[in-house]
């Protein structure tokens, strides 16, 4: 018999997506919820809520058994696999493979199996800032067109506009969330380019040396580079909130949301760093500028507009650095990160 509310995640021994299935298990909207959590290395999960399934998602079969389960057809899957940025800008047709035809072979399988079991079931991306690059507004818009400078933001546009269609027709119930760039990330660094931005508060906090790639000194002008990112704990909040929107809230014509953001620059990052870490901590940078990382990072939005994404609930940080940094922090000493 089908479990009610049961959810898949994919790419599910990542760092975020293990967070979104945490709060997912606390979510009390859904207490009776079940996870299904998959990725290429087996997701370590210890709960008699969650079934664990290793699996290569460019493989049909494999993707199969994922809807197959005893927990029957997920009402919600949570699309979060991937190849990351500057992995993905390395090796062209291992992104194209995996961020792409898997995430194609995957909305097939919930069109398909969906449609058997009688129900729509909800679909959620996480897409990012990279889809846009080139000449941007001060501001970005729901309406500005975006136009990917890298392999990784062609792949999550392409992805993005399959999401779209499937939708429009029915198929399955699409939302597609464009992330700020999240700060910070806990564990090991991550092979996306907006890595650093995490590492270079994150190892310092823990007393390791972390990389800038961006500039040769604090006082450099690439250091002014501006950035969209939040709160790893405002991404997660809203991840949760993208699953319970009623579908009629979206405009008709599309199914993306920017979510909410603030922007920074590095220096500002390095200098709540310093505010919160003392100067102890900012000498654990080391800069060594990386001309592609930096080309990459300034193709990106430098802000965009919030209001769409408040209208349909999603949360925003207030404050600026210091806080997200204090928390990190706070969560170091606490032994949570």
């Amino acid at each position: 018999m089908a479990t009610k509310n049961a959810v898949l995640i994919t790419g599910a021994s990542g760092w975020l997506a293990s967070r979104v299935a945490d709060s997912l298990l606390k979510d009390p909207s859904t207490p009776d919820a079940h996870l299904i959590l998959t990725d290429l290395v087996q997701p370590r999960y210890d709960s008699s809520r969650v079934t664990v399934i290793q699996a290569d998602l460019t493989d049909v079969n494999q993707i199969d058994a994922l809807f197959a389960t005893a927990h029957g057809v997920p009402d919600t899957v949570y699309c979060m696999h991937g190849i990351m940025s500057r992995q993905a800008e390395d090796n062209f047709d291992l992104g194209m493979k995996v961020n792409i035809d898997a995430v194609r072979n995957l909305l097939e399988a919930a069109r398909r199996h969906g449609q058997l079991a009688g129900k729509t079931v909800k679909f959620i991306f996480t897409s990012g800032l990279a889809v846009y690059g080139g000449p941007l507004p001060p501001v970005v818009q729901p309406t500005t067109i975006p136009t990917p400078q890298s392999a990784y933001g062609t792949s999550k546009l392409i992805s993005e506009l399959l999401i779209n269609e499937y939708t429009r027709r029915g198929f399955i119930d699409g939302r597609i969330l464009r992330l700020p760039t999240v700060i910070v990330r806990p564990g090991s660094p991550a092979a996306a380019t907006s890595a650093f931005l995490s590492a270079i508060i994150r190892e310092p906090l823990k007393g390791e040396i972390a990389h800038c790639p961006i500039g040769n000194s604090l006082d450099s002008p690439e250091t002014e580079l501006r950035t969209w990112v939040a709160s790893s704990k405002t991404i997660i909040q809203n991840l949760i909130i993208a699953r319970h929107i009623p579908a009629s809230k979206f405009v008709a014509h599309t199914r993306v949301v920017c979510l909410p953001g603030f922007t920074t620059t590095i220096r500002e990052m390095l200098e709540a760093l310093r505010d919160v870490g003392g100067p102890e901590a900012l000498h654990r940078v080391v800069f060594k500028d990386d001309e592609t990382d930096r080309r990459i990072v300034s193709s990106w939005p430098e802000k965009a507009d919030n209001s769409y994404a408040l209208e349909l609930g999603f949360q925003q940080d207030e404050g600026g650095m210091v806080p997200v940094v204090q928390r990190f922090k706070d969560d170091v000493e606490a032994g949570l990160a």
